[in-house]
C-alpha cells in the first residue's frame, strides 16, 4: 500500500514535501519504527488545510515501553505533552509536539496500524477522492476551511446520515 511509506510525499505537492522534509530531517518515524508508524489523515491524502497537522498513528504492546520511548524521543521538542485517554473503549496514548512549522500528534494503541480508524478513515477517503475526481476533492476542502472535520464534511457530501465516522467504516 502506498501509505506504508511517506516516500510519495517527497514528489507531492508543496506541503506534502514540507511535511516529508520535517519528518525526515528530525528522524521521527524512524524513532517510531518498532510500533509500525504510519502517517495518517489529510496530508497524505492532500486535503489539508493551513492549520491541519500531522498525525502518525502507532501500535505498541507495552504502555509503559512506548511512553517512556515518546519522553525520550520527543520531549525536547517545543509544547511536548503526553497524555492517555479511553476513546471508543481503547487505551490511547498521546503525544504531541511542534516539529519546526508541523503540530504532530503521535497516537498509540495495541490495536494494529492498519486496523486502527484512522487508517482506515484515511483508505476510504483515498478512494472516494479517487473515485469522484478533483472538484469533488475541492469540496471537501472548502468545507474544511469552514470548519468542518474530514469524516462529517465526506458524510455531508455523500448525503450519509448518522454518525460520520462509522459510516465512512461501512463503504
Amino acid at each position: 500500500m502506498k501509505f506504508d511509506s511517506i516516500s510519495y510525499l517527497a514528489t507531492g505537492n508543496a506541503r506534502q514535501q514540507n511535511a516529508y522534509a520535517v519528518l525526515q530531517d528530525h528522524l521521527i518515524l524512524e524513532m517510531l519504527q518498532a510500533y509500525d508508524p504510519i502517517l495518517v489523515g489529510t496530508v497524505p491524502i492532500a486535503i489539508d488545510i493551513s492549520s491541519s497537522d500531522l498525525d502518525i498513528i502507532c501500535c505498541y504492546q507495552d504502555k509503559p515501553e512506548f511512553k517512556n520511548l515518546l519522553v525520550e524521543s520527543f520531549s525536547d521538542f517545543k509544547a511536548f505533552n503526553l497524555e492517555e485517554k479511553v476513546i471508543n473503549g481503547q487505551e490511547v496514548v498521546l503525544a504531541k509536539l511542534i516539529a519546526d512549522n508541523w503540530e504532530i500528534e503521535i497516537f498509540g494503541q495495541t490495536l494494529p496500524t492498519r486496523e486502527q480508524a484512522g487508517y482506515r478513515h484515511m483508505v476510504i477517503e483515498d478512494k472516494l477522492l479517487m473515485e469522484h475526481g478533483e472538484s469533488f476533492r475541492e469540496e471537501i476542502i472548502e468545507l474544511k476551511k469552514q470548519g468542518y472535520k474530514t469524516e462529517p464534511a465526506f458524510a455531508h457530501l455523500l448525503k450519509l446520515t448518522g454518525d460520520p465516522y462509522l459510516e465512512l467504516l461501512k463503504l
